[in-house]
């Protein structure tokens, strides 16, 4: 296994612009992504963080992320997995990318993760970090679906 880049891709019935919108804003990324709350401008260059609680409402999870390309309703790009403190760069974060793609009167979603081996991971921890993220998106993805379809038939 190469331990390179997450692909995963999903046809959603709603329009780019709602997508997108569900991708980059703090409001709609806390109910597909697990709980993140999300403390970030979704705009280029914007530095913020995300954040997940335990059962007793504690920050248990606190990672960085950086706006890199916020191109509605086309792109929407960021950095994070880098640590506190540092600039988001190859070499120290991972990227991801959601592209929309305008298909009939819905959107193809594709994400790609990228920088798993930039980061100079030993071994062990290349393939651990991978995997998580597999599992990660596995779930995530799919979830952004089922929120965007509760979204848009909600009156």
């Amino acid at each position: 296994m190469e331990f390179e880049t997450i692909e995963r891709e999903l046809r959603i019935d709603a329009s780019p612009e709602v997508v997108y919108e569900v991708i980059s804003s703090p409001g709609h990324i806390k109910q597909w992504w697990g709980g993140a709350e999300a403390d970030l401008d979704a705009a280029a260059e914007s530095v913020g963080e995300l954040a997940w609680r335990d059962e007793t409402g504690a920050r248990v999870h606190v990672v960085p992320i950086t706006v890199l390309v916020a191109d509605p309703p086309r792109l929407f790009s960021f950095r994070w997995v880098h640590d506190e403190g540092e600039v988001a760069g190859p070499g120290n974060s991972l990227l991801v990318n959601f592209e929309l793609v305008p298909l009939g009167k819905g959107t193809v979603l594709r994400l790609t993760e990228s920088g798993f081996r930039e980061k100079g991971w030993e071994a062990a921890v290349l393939e651990e970090q991978y995997q998580e993220h597999v599992e990660g998106w596995d779930r995530f993805v799919p979830s952004i679906g089922e929120y965007v379809a509760r979204l848009v038939s909600t009156p």
